[in-house]
């Protein structure tokens, strides 16, 4: 009788270990149902794709700003996503809602805070403390690790660019009227792409909800009170 050990037959689980091919092509189908899973019926609430009341497309200055924001890459450090954390909400708002970023895109949730978010920032600041910040943010922050952006106050806003973003959005279902498209290139004519950024940080936060409205929306029967409304 021999000593010797027989090995037995891989099994289906160590097959697919041992083949890297079918082992990637299964967790792409795995994360792709999962992703499925999340994002199908968010598509279909309405809370995800109604707008909060009050909450209307950019106009043309603010959505110069946006373009101007985006470009320079300002969402790198700067989220605009308050969390449902009563630290954040007590330094920041009420926590964001996805009502607040129908019209945003791409949204600018971000993932990293290097500087403070900016969800709740407009209003807080007046439109001077924005531009001296922007130009030179020490001067208003000496701790401050922003770098500066003094071509905004010498740089256009480019009329056509925003009258083609707005025809654009409007493609894609943002409610843009013809007189809004019509009139876009007026608004921003003699404007600076600094006066755009500043319009568009001011209205960040415009229609957020507050904690009377949230009561009011306990009361009726369409939420639950949160304690941590602002």
């Amino acid at each position: 009788m021999s000593d010797q050990k027989t090995t037995p037959p891989p099994n289906a689980h160590q097959k697919v270990e041992k083949n890297v091919g079918l082992l990637i092509g299964l967790i792409a189908i795995a994360v792709s149902f999962g992703g499925l899973a999340e994002i199908v019926p968010l598509m279909y609430q309405a809370e995800a794709i109604e707008p909060l009341p009050g909450v209307e497309p950019y106009p043309a200055l603010e959505l110069a700003g946006r373009d101007v924001y985006v470009r320079e890459g300002c969402y790198n450090c700067h989220s605009q996503m308050v969390r449902t954390l009563r630290f954040e909400s007590e330094r920041y708002g009420h926590y964001s809602l996805a009502g607040e970023s129908v019209y945003d895109r791409p949204f600018q949730w971000g993932s990293k805070r290097t500087g403070p978010d900016l969800a709740r920032v407009g209003g807080r600041y007046s439109d001077d403390w924005h531009r001296v910040h922007l130009v030179d943010p020490r001067a208003v922050v000496p701790e401050s690790n922003m770098p500066s952006f003094p071509w905004l106050a010498e740089t256009p806003v480019d009329a056509e660019a925003v009258t083609r973003n707005m025809r654009n959005l409007r493609r894609l279902g943002d409610p843009y009227t013809d007189e809004q498209i019509e009139g876009a290139a007026e608004a921003v004519t003699g404007k600076t792409e600094l006066d755009a950024v500043v319009a568009y940080l001011q209205g960040l936060g415009r229609h957020a909800p507050t904690a009377a409205a949230v009561t009011a929306a306990a009361v009726e029967g369409q939420a639950e009170p949160v304690e941590n409304a602002r």
